[in-house]
């Protein structure tokens, strides 16, 4: 190595930071031994801000734009240092980076329950999420405060300070808001700004603030949610004995259908064989000599209707017609009772159904002589 490469390895005459990052926000620009050259170029990006620590006193902070560093752009550090307007030496100085875009996509979370008093269901624990964005308002205060001599700051070694603070926050808002659970669902837009607005006053003491702030969702234990659940399908059934009712003639009706698509079977089999004995016959209809007699299928059993009644405004039953015509004996059957079986076309009195105005007309014997 030259003389000459010797001495300009010495001095550092360009600075600059290129972040390929997404966590950094401060990093230090400093290489032992080197000393800063007396107009060298400074470069600040967009984004980022530069920050000059002479002998562990903060100095000069470049926003972005490029900069020859004379004493005319430096002017704390000329005063720390006491240079004359004719100054030319090198000098030794820590550049700090500081990144001051938005950190996006970060999360928060209750990590306990928050406990509150509803209106409508007294007590209870909720559990909160979201997510928030970060962003460095202040380089100097921001490094004086939270980076100290950090060569490099990542937003993880912060976050979970911000998460405490919005955790915080949002437990004394909540708590003190009034706002029913129901409604906390509509409600998190103002909710979210409220401890936006409660947050930025605490991170602004170290250089920071939250430019955005979401609340993504409040729940209730799972316990209590499983009885909420319960109760809006007790709202969706609304009356339950009129709903157990519409079950139980629900099922009726389809035991009903089961039994008249069995009868058909049984009317489709018997016209069977009766076509197929016609087919056996002669062309007389004589049936030949040697032909054995085709077995008679007896005819399906006839239907038992079920029958309800309307009585005081409630119904009773199903009744056999057995059980009819002992309330109709008993008097507690009259002509004048409403009934209903499944397939009869609404509430009819019992006199209107022919099946069972024979109960009333129906009359026992005279007494033998002498009783």
């Amino acid at each position: 190595m030259g003389i000459f490469d010797f001495l300009s390895g010495e001095f550092i005459d360009v600075i600059h930071w290129t972040d390929d990052t997404r966590d950094t926000m401060v990093w230090r620009f400093e290489r032992e031994g080197h000393e800063i050259k007396y107009g060298a170029k400074l470069t600040v990006r967009e984004g980022q801000a530069a920050v000059f620590v002479h002998e562990g006193q903060l100095a000069d902070v470049f926003t972005p734009g490029l900069y020859m560093l004379e004493t005319n752009n430096m002017p704390i550090l000329t005063t720390l240092q006491h240079w004359d307007h004719g100054f030319k030496s090198p000098f030794k100085s820590e550049v700090y980076f500081v990144n001051t875009t938005r950190f996006s996509d970060l999360k928060w979370g209750t990590k306990n329950p928050i406990m509150c008093r509803d209106p409508e269901f007294g007590p209870v624990r909720l559990r909160a999420y979201g997510t928030y964005t970060a962003k460095v308002a202040d380089p100097a205060l921001f490094l004086t405060e939270i980076v100290g001599t950090d060569g490099e700051f990542t937003m993880d070694e912060i976050s979970f300070q911000i998460r405490n603070i919005i955790v915080q926050a949002f437990s004394r808002i909540v708590a003190g808001s009034g706002i029913p659970v129901l409604d906390m669902a509509a409600n998190t837009a103002d909710l979210g700004k409220m401890v936006a607005t409660e947050i930025s006053k605490v991170v602004a003491e170290y250089g920071l603030t939250i430019p955005e702030f979401y609340i993504e969702n409040i729940s209730l234990p799972e316990a209590v949610e499983a009885a909420m659940d319960k109760r809006t399908s007790m709202g969706i059934v609304g009356n339950l004995d009129s709903y157990m009712k519409f079950n139980a003639a629900e099922a009726m009706g389809a035991e009903n259908s089961a039994m008249a698509a069995s009868m058909g079977a049984g009317m489709g089999a018997g016209m069977g064989m009766a076509m197929a004995q016609q087919t056996q016959a002669g062309p007389w209809g004589a049936r030949p000599a040697a032909a054995a007699p085709a077995a008679q299928t007896p005819p399906p059993p006839p239907v038992e209707h079920v029958w309800h009644v309307a009585e005081n405004g409630a119904t009773k039953g199903p009744y056999s017609k057995a059980e009819m015509g002992q309330m109709a004996a008993k008097g507690a059957l009259k002509r004048e009772t409403y009934v209903w079986t499944p397939g009869q076309d609404g509430w009819l009195k019992a006199e209107e159904v022919t099946e069972l105005a024979q109960l009333f007309t129906i009359a026992p014997p005279p007494p033998p002589p002498g009783v």
